[in-house]
């Protein structure tokens, strides 16, 4: 290893950035091992070689947005704004509700007493795209467009962002929350893989329960970033005109958006507030973002990722 392949100053920053990212997880969360996970990946990409290190700053945003996402854990947003959990299901009876069993329902109690195996396992299937499916589009688009690349994984931290914030300004429950404790607030549960522990249990598995009983992100249903994902990915897919991956992300995301619902993670009302902050990020994004300097900042990036 030499200086001439790893610049003293970059070197510097990106040690002095890797020893920061552990202080703050371990003074403000609690170092686990997926975060020595991705500081190993991370300095692993840039000690590599010179294509690994252009990966790792074509996926910058992609970092940005987790290191977010796992930060809020340090402040709960019950902690911030009052837990809605009889609003939101009050709406969507209201707006979506039926008659079923001699009572009014909503889709979500519905499937709750209709489940089907097959159902089960596509619904966990689907549910587990929501960001490895972005993830592969962008390594797809490093080796063909960076420049778009850089749109879409600005665009991806960008929704994340809106969603975060509407977090914090509405916290709440998801419909498994009100199957399993009403309306009463109960700020010390850990997530719940509700409907996909089928999947669990058909498959023989724990993924889904290990998944959610390490998230703490409770009252986070309002918007759903799952739906958000797929329409961000579809958009870029059709304005870069590719038939093939269109059609797939269009299947991925009506099975997304059923799975959330049919495993009972979000209302419908969730759903369409996802799509909402989805179509919104892109409007700001193409209207706004790239009508000022961070559009020739991006154009320079490109070019050093080439």
């Amino acid at each position: 290893m030499t200086f001439e392949r790893f610049p003293r100053k970059e070197t510097t920053i990106v040690l002095g950035l890797s020893v920061a990212y552990l202080l703050w997880t371990s003074m403000l969360l609690s170092l686990r091992t997926d975060h020595f996970v991705f500081l190993a990946l991370c300095l692993g990409l840039y000690f590599g070689n010179s294509t690994t290190r252009k990966v790792l700053l074509a996926l910058f945003f992609f970092a940005i947005y987790w290191f977010i996402y796992d930060s809020m854990r340090a402040l709960p947003n019950y902690m911030v704004n009052p837990v809605h959990v009889q609003q939101p299901y009050d709406l969507e009876k209201s707006l979506f509700g039926f008659q079923y069993g001699g009572q009014r329902v909503t889709p979500n109690e519905f499937f709750a007493q209709n489940t089907n195996p097959v159902a089960d396992v596509l619904s966990g299937l689907f549910y587990l795209c929501w960001v490895p499916v972005p993830l592969a589009f962008a390594f797809w688009l490093f080796f063909k467009d960076k420049r778009m690349l850089l749109n879409f994984s600005l665009c991806f931290l960008l929704v994340n962002i809106f969603g975060f914030i509407l977090y914090y300004a509405y916290p709440a429950a998801a419909p498994w929350y009100v199957e399993l404790h009403g309306f009463k607030e109960n700020f010390s549960i850990p997530g719940n893989e509700a409907g996909l522990a089928n999947f669990d249990r058909i498959l023989g598995v724990n993924l889904f329960h290990s998944m959610y009983a390490k998230n703490s992100n409770v009252f986070a249903a309002i918007p759903s970033l799952h739906a958000a994902y797929p329409l961000i990915s579809l958009y870029f897919a059709v304005k870069m005109r590719l038939r093939l991956a269109s059609f797939v992300f269009l299947v991925i995301l009506l099975g997304i958006w059923f799975s959330a619902v049919y495993s009972r993670h979000h209302y419908i009302i969730d759903v369409m507030l996802g799509a909402a902050c989805s179509i919104a990020t892109i409007l700001v994004f193409e209207k706004v973002v790239l009508k000022t300097r961070v559009n020739g900042w991006l154009e320079r990036y490109a070019k050093t990722i080439e």
